[in-house]
């Protein structure tokens, strides 16, 4: 059972959610996501996951590499977030999770019923076009609120006037 969005209500305000990873399309999910949002008067969300099972080792390397895993995630949102505000004059929320992305990333939508859009960006490389946006057109992950593929190719000024 999907909650009722709330963006439209009194007091809330429609939220855009771009997920943070290490591919280089993210840039493109996050410009469009910020344009859409300040174009709309909205908020924008950066969400970072941080993969589960990565951590298996024994007890105290556990809690190192956690930690580890953590500081570059903390790092990877907070360039993405100051791009965010240099360029595009707005202040992004920013959430950090770990576990299964798509499980975190329905797990936020639930949580923050005022988020309304996911903005993901499909790469052009041969491998394909991205773990999420593969899971999604494979139907292995469905979302509870509409989903916005962009292809990777497009500028920043092609992105400016979609959004």
């Amino acid at each position: 059972m999907v909650s009722k969005r709330l963006s439209r209500l009194e007091g809330h305000r429609r939220k855009f959610m771009a997920v943070i990873d290490d591919t280089p399309e993210c840039s493109r999910a996050v410009h469009y996501a910020g344009r859409r949002a300040k174009n709309s008067n909205g908020g924008l969300v950066l969400m970072y996951v941080i993969p589960e099972g990565d951590f298996q080792q024994w007890l105290g390397v556990e809690e190192i590499m956690r930690a580890e895993a953590r500081e570059e995630a903390e790092a990877v949102v907070a360039k993405a977030a100051h791009v965010v505000r240099e360029t595009i004059g707005i202040d992004p929320e920013i959430v950090i999770r770990e576990g299964s992305a798509t499980e975190q990333i329905n797990a936020v939508i639930e949580e923050d019923r005022d988020i309304a859009i996911l903005v993901l960006a499909a790469s052009s490389a041969k491998e394909g076009p991205g773990p999420l946006v593969s899971s999604i057109a494979g139907r292995g992950a469905t979302f509870p609120i509409p989903v916005t593929v962009l292809p990777d190719t497009l500028t920043d000024e092609e992105l400016d006037a979609l959004a």
